[in-house]
């Protein structure tokens, strides 16, 4: 499927087989999405997709994903799942893909954990948290006080659980990007472009901090001052300023 419709597609799949899936790029710009179902999660995943290929798997299958997720560094940060040893002298934050909201692995997460790291300590709220693995990293970053919010509640659970397994504090709660407002003296918001141009003229913030988007989109923020952009594999993450 086209790389741009990958998020969608992730946020599908957890809901099918919330155990753990695969992504891996393809030529020409598209991605490859592999989960291990048995008979009945077949028929579950060719109900929801166009465009669904079955390949038999050896026995092991179960815990075959875990040889895809791996640590990633980014700047001080090491984000890996619990199975990996953190490399010497970084700053560990522990996410375990088996309910995958984000691992800290997708560019949209890594431009925004650099982005962060570019602005000075204060109060964090992360939007759209899904795993916390943003909020998680602010605080271990020496950000506080630091909240996270979703409208899913299953995402707060994941980030509740991620928080206590770091020895973090972050207070998770619902808000919806499209509804309520977001103010601390850093909002960070990696979620769709649509999201985040919805969500800006709610934003009481000293930064801005937006992700989730391809590097041909650009976020329209009415009343802020664009501070600098980073992209990554085809994505791309925006600071912004009040004026």
């Amino acid at each position: 499927m086209p790389a741009d419709e990958a998020e969608v597609a992730v946020g599908r799949l957890l809901e099918l087989v919330p155990a753990g899936h695969e992504l891996t790029e393809a030529p020409g710009g598209l991605v490859e999405l592999a989960v291990y179902v048995d008979e009945g999660g077949v028929e579950a995943l060719r109900s929801a997709f166009t465009a669904v290929a079955i390949t038999p798997v050896a026995p092991g299958w179960e815990d075959a994903w875990r040889s895809f997720h791996h640590g990633v560094r980014i700047g001080p940060l090491w984000i890996g799942p619990p199975w990996e040893e953190p490399p010497a002298g970084a700053v560990d934050v522990v996410i375990d893909p088996g309910r995958a909201f984000g691992t800290g692995a997708h560019p949209t997460t890594r431009l925004a954990l650099e982005m962060l790291s570019t602005v000075d300590a204060g109060g964090v709220l992360d939007v759209g948290c899904g795993s916390g693995v943003i909020a998680i990293a602010a605080a271990k970053l020496g950000f506080a006080p630091v909240r996270a919010g979703d409208v899913d509640p299953e995402a707060l659970a994941v980030t509740r659980e991620n928080a206590a397994r770091n020895g973090v504090e972050v207070e998770a709660a619902p808000l919806d990007a499209r509804a309520d407002e977001a103010a601390a003296d850093v909002v960070v918001a990696n979620i769709a472009l649509d999201v985040v141009e919805a969500l800006a003229p709610r934003v009481r913030c000293r930064d801005l901090i937006l992700s989730g988007y391809l590097a041909a989109e650009t976020p329209r923020v009415p009343g802020l001052v664009h501070r600098a952009r980073r992209e990554l594999g085809g994505w791309a993450a925006d600071a912004f300023r009040p004026e």
